[in-house]
């Protein structure tokens, strides 16, 4: 069996480190490829979790467009792929077609994540060449092929080409289902993103804290409510950032509140957070922060404003609550569970749920976490396992 584990922004990187992790545990053979969708904000994650790529394709551009994005990933995936499964170009150009090419690559898998472009360009170019696809964190669901955009689209089109989807929750198992996909390719196992997380505070745990949440500790007052902000969505950009950040201002008019937003890179986001935000009291404007100072200041805060998918799933972790700035969630469990509100961008809306939590914080530490038992990527490696040897 050759295992490829694909995949090129921050988050995905985070939920694919467990699955590496057990791999390599199980002495079962695997190589990495990067796109570098996120060059900057995945090297701080590779990093942190000790992963060397074998095949990174360096692929981040400033003002890049989705297509040009989606094409280089195509053209840069055949010459991996001939790498990875040891052939020359004139192999891979003499290869047959159909059941004769399934057939030589019926143990051979390659993995994506979630619902990023560079999953699914390699979910199409892993499928033009015959080779298995097995989908991590597989059949989350909006139905609205505008929310996230393009994300939902994406994975609704890796779902019609993978040949194992490992689901994260019932619901997402049921989403699947209902799109008449086989009960027996769907393996439901939790969501790797709270393996990642029991894994990163067991790696902190007794060590002295970072130089970088050595100076948040200096900048943050303990005598304020710490409200976090995190926004990137493509559907928010534009009218719906200003919209939050106007909702952040009139919070911060408030002398017991504080709010920490560390801005994404995308000067899409960075630029207009910056003018309407920046040097204004009580709302510090910071750059993205490592992972570990994430969670330090998921922790430390008392409401997260947030349109993060990762957030919403690692939140119930920290009891804490998120405000969801988005119309549509694929990650409803959340919001059932009483962990999440989906407030939109409506300025109004934000600014009341709010004040209502930190007014009346919910008792969120003694409910289960929706998404997982720390456990997923033990059932993702022991379900390879077992198709291996079949």
């Amino acid at each position: 069996m050759k295992t490829l584990l694909c995949f090129g922004t921050r988050p995905e990187a985070i939920k694919m480190a467990p699955v590496i992790r057990e791999l390599k545990k199980q002495k079962i053979a695997f190589k990495v490829c990067v796109t570098a969708q996120h060059r900057e904000m995945l090297d701080q994650v590779l990093d942190f979790f000790e992963i060397t790529p074998d095949y990174d394709l360096d692929l981040m551009k400033a003002g890049q467009t989705l297509n040009g994005l989606s094409a280089s990933i195509f053209i840069g995936m055949d010459e991996v792929l001939d790498d990875w499964l040891g052939l020359r170009r004139f192999d891979r150009l003499s290869e047959t077609d159909g059941n004769g090419l399934r057939q030589a690559h019926s143990h051979n898998i390659v993995l994506v994540h979630g619902d990023t472009t560079t999953a699914c360009m390699i979910a199409q170019a892993a499928f033009h060449r015959q080779i298995k696809v097995g989908h991590v964190e597989a059949g989350l669901r909006t139905y609205n092929k505008t929310s996230p955009f393009p994300e939902e689209i994406n994975r609704q089109l890796i779902s019609r080409i993978a040949d194992v989807h490992f689901t994260p929750t019932k619901k997402a198992s049921a989403n699947l289902l209902k799109e008449q996909i086989s009960k027996d390719q769907i393996v439901l196992t939790g969501n790797t993103v709270i393996d990642a997380l029991h894994w990163a505070a067991g790696k902190l745990a007794g060590k002295s804290l970072s130089q970088e949440i050595i100076e948040l500790e200096a900048l943050l007052s303990i005598e304020k409510k710490l409200i976090l902000v995190t926004g990137h969505r493509r559907e928010n950009f534009g009218g719906g950032l200003e919209e939050v950040g106007e909702a952040l201002l009139e919070l911060s008019l408030n002398d017991d509140v504080e709010i920490i937003y560390p801005v994404h890179l995308n000067p899409k986001v960075k630029e207009p957070v910056n003018h309407l935000l920046g040097d204004k009291k009580n709302i510090h404007l910071i750059s993205p922060v490592a992972y570990p100072t994430m969670l330090w200041l998921m922790q430390r805060a008392e409401v997260i404003i947030s349109d993060s998918g990762g957030i919403q799933e690692e939140a119930p972790a920290f009891g804490k609550p998120v405000l969801v700035t988005r119309e549509y969630s694929e990650r409803m469990e959340g919001v059932e569970a009483g962990f999440s509100v989906l407030v939109g961008t409506n300025k109004q809306k934000i600014i009341e749920e709010t004040i209502r939590l930190l007014q009346n914080p919910p008792d969120l530490n003694k409910k289960p976490n929706p998404y997982g038992d720390g456990k997923a990527a033990e059932r993702i490696v022991e379900f390879l396992i077992k198709q291996a040897s079949m």
